[in-house]
């Protein structure tokens, strides 16, 4: 089966669900899943996931670039050109200064109305259902993150044209940018055209088309991108061959004390930048979770899946640098099988899930220890 990632140049018109579906047939696959939506008359990098790696799209870098063509003196219902026109004026004395002068306040952490045309979902329905039928909702206002905006060429005229290229974060509408933008300057405006030139870490410079991709595909030439490039950016923990293979089958391993200006700990089995996390005391309960960290094995850098290290209740039986599993029927004896002894209420863990784990109870902080739990096993032992 093949596992890995396709970095998709989307053509206009079609949904993203056209492309998966589409990739699902060529690969004759269901296990093909995309990165990040966008519109039907957008073009540009969409990431798919094929098998394996559609376990891994939520951890892909969550940053995004456009570039946006921008046309000032109209306004649309869906603040694209596919929807229609609601006002439509001459813009011929804006200019290019003033465009740059309005641009700074959509820079950083702002509040946005997505369009009424957007895939958004209100009592269980989709906005642009409710828009098709005539009815009229209150839109809510989203927080987004807008990194840069630079602007690439400006065309004057009648119904002047910006192209600005946009580096944001997720779940920013870049039609929401051009409609807010063109109130700013007095206009209107709506996104005349629209190229998604960086997603998830993939860049449409390699990225291939479904014309291609479908002769790659006869040809038996494809190959899917490597999952450890598209969450290269993740920091990583390798470890050892036994420990690897327990951490593999779900087992928690419990991370020894650290010498704080080692940078790894190879005696352990356990080395990597990931192990930062380990160093640094939690100061409230509300941080006993770290970030998700490659997991890698020893020998030839494998990845294995995805982990995170959390901060719990000092184990109270370990064996090596696995957690002692109370549920193993020698560990945990039954009513049944142990009259005399009844049985124990497990306690949960501070900070973290329900674990398997034999724990004591702490109110302290100061008394946790940390442990690499598996969030994501990519290779299982089979």
């Amino acid at each position: 089966m093949i596992n890995g990632f396709i970095s998709l140049n989307k053509p206009a018109t079609w949904t993203s669900h056209d492309c998966v579906a589409r990739v699902r047939r060529l690969l004759n696959t269901k296990k093909v899943g995309h990165g990040g939506t966008l519109d039907p008359l957008a073009t540009g990098v969409l990431p798919l996931a094929v098998g394996r790696a559609t376990r891994l799209i939520q951890y892909l870098p969550a940053r995004k670039s456009y570039r946006a063509v921008i046309r000032f003196g109209i306004t649309t219902t869906t603040d694209d050109l596919e929807g229609d026109i609601v006002t439509q004026n001459a813009a011929t004395d804006l200019s290019v200064s003033a465009i740059e002068a309005a641009l700074p306040q959509f820079l950083g952490n702002l509040q946005q109305i997505p369009p009424m045309y957007s895939a958004i979902q209100i009592d269980g329905k989709r906005l642009y259902d409710l828009a098709r039928k005539g009815k009229t909702v209150d839109v809510p206002v989203r927080e987004v993150t807008v990194h840069q905006l630079r602007i690439q060429h400006w065309q004057s005229g009648e119904q002047p044209e910006l192209t600005l290229d946009i580096d944001c974060g997720p779940g920013t509408y870049i039609r929401s940018l051009a409609r807010d933008l063109g109130e700013a300057v007095g206009t209107g405006a709506t996104l005349a055209q629209l190229t998604r030139t960086h997603s998830s870490g993939f860049d449409l410079e390699s990225s291939i088309t479904l014309e291609a991709l479908e002769e790659a595909i006869q040809e038996e030439t494809f190959v899917p991108l490597a999952v450890d490039g598209a969450i290269a950016h993740l920091e990583a923990i390798t470890l050892s061959p036994p420990l690897a293979r327990r951490w593999r089958m779900g087992q928690k391993l419990a991370i020894p004390a650290l010498d704080m200006s080692a940078p790894s700990t190879p005696d352990t089995g356990l080395s990597g930048s990931g192990l930062q996390f380990a160093r640094t005391r939690p100061h409230s309960r509300l941080n006993t979770i770290g970030p998700p960290i490659r997991v890698l094995g020893a020998k030839t850098s494998t990845f294995l899946g995805i982990g995170e290290i959390r901060w719990v209740p000092p184990v109270t039986a370990v064996n090596s640098n696995l957690t002692h599993d109370t549920n193993s029927p020698k560990n945990n004896p039954s009513p049944k099988n142990n009259p005399q002894k009844s049985p124990q209420k497990r306690p949960q863990q501070m900070g973290a899930q329900k674990d398997n784990s034999a724990i004591e109870l702490s109110t302290e902080l100061s008394t946790l220890s940390p442990i690499l739990a598996a969030k994501r096993v990519y290779l299982a032992i089979d």
